[in-house]
């Protein structure tokens, strides 16, 4: 594996792992367990954190001048990165209205 599939996975797997978290968050939110699922968003947090430095040293390499070649691989990689941020997105909103419907139920 060369230096650049190497890039394009670690994108893909931490974008992946952070997405697999912001669904356990929404999970545990649907059962209750509110701060379960704020500890996994920040796990997640910490996995986008990563894939984004990742996204953003290509970035400044290639404002820098070094082009990379734009592969299918690299393309599902960029796509596999923003869906995770939206799915983070929507599980803290998710977790928010089932926090607001187990007040309303247990009121």
């Amino acid at each position: 594996m060369d230096g650049m599939e190497q890039i394009i996975f670690e994108i893909i797997s931490n974008g992946g792992n952070a997405k697999g978290l912001a669904y356990e968050a929404i999970m545990e939110a649907e059962k209750g367990n509110f701060d379960k699922a704020e500890e996994l968003l920040s796990e997640a947090d910490e996995f986008l954190r990563e894939a984004h430095q990742v996204q953003t040293t290509l970035i400044q390499e290639e404002a820098a001048g070094k082009h990379h070649e734009v592969t299918v691989l690299f393309v599902h990689a960029q796509d596999h990165l923003m869906t995770s941020l939206e799915v983070r997105s929507l599980a803290e909103h998710f977790i928010k209205l089932n926090k607001r419907l187990n007040e309303l139920e247990n009121k």
